[in-house]
């Protein structure tokens, strides 16, 4: 399977974002899919995740700030970020939620003023 991540860049503090994913797998719409992200120096993350069935949910840090959203048709995952903040700064992927498809190259979000 391969995924393809777009839409970062660089955004002042406040601004936003949409993040897109799109993964070519047959079956996507039967799998939970999420975003990580991960800043230099530390781990791989995962920021929010969506099932199949469209229930949501996301780290702390994000909550009211981002949004997750897929188009089944589209083979797509979204990424909505709003109210970003610098320590958001990261390499944002996408990936299966319950295992991982091979990464890809990922998108990076940068937040600075």
């Amino acid at each position: 399977v391969q995924l393809v991540e777009s839409g970062g860049g660089l955004v002042q503090p406040g601004g936003s974002l949409r993040l897109s994913c799109l993964a070519s797998e047959r079956l996507f719409s039967i799998i939970d899919m999420a975003w990580y992200r991960q800043a230099p120096g530390k781990q791989r993350e995962l920021v929010a995740g969506i099932t199949s069935g469209g229930s949501k949910n996301y780290v702390d840090s994000v909550k009211g700030r981002f949004s997750i959203s897929r188009d089944n048709a589209k083979k797509t995952v979204y990424l909505q970020m709003n109210s970003l903040k610098p320590e958001d700064t990261a390499v944002y992927y996408c990936n299966a939620r319950k295992f991982f498809w091979d990464w890809g190259q990922g998108t990076q979000v940068t937040v600075s003023s």
